[in-house]
């Protein structure tokens, strides 16, 4: 049997670039860093490929981002988790799903590039 259920869809957003509060100690939220972030979700595709409303829409994914990002947390573990949450919720008919978020250039000793936190989700059916 072929068909549209044999595929499996990818829809991602890597590399949205957020200046945020986020950090465990006082001064991080004072001053803020720049992040970027990756939502990338996999599905089974609807046969109606023309029709937004039967996909993952990545302007969905973005505004999602872009709301969290905005909610000073201490940790990143708390954002990531929260991105995903609100994803899953909002597509409930995602197969996996995975966030993570890159703390760009973070404010310790020696030249870093960035550090990440990373949540994979898998449907459990």
């Amino acid at each position: 049997m072929s068909g549209i259920q044999n595929y499996m869809q990818t829809v991602a957003l890597r590399d949205v670039k957020c200046y945020a509060l986020h950090g465990y100690y006082p001064e991080e939220q004072l001053t803020g860093i720049y992040f970027t972030v990756d939502v990338v979700v996999t599905f089974t595709p609807d046969t109606d490929t023309e029709n937004l409303e039967k996909t993952v829409n990545y302007e969905i994914l973005n505004s999602i981002i872009l709301d969290e990002m905005k909610r000073t947390r201490k940790m990143l573990e708390t954002v990531v988790k929260s991105i995903l949450d609100r994803v899953i919720e909002h597509y409930p008919f995602v197969i996996t799903a995975e966030v993570g978020i890159k703390k760009l250039n973070p404010p310790m000793p020696g030249e870093i590039g960035h550090s990440f936190v990373q949540l994979k989700y898998t449907s459990p059916s």
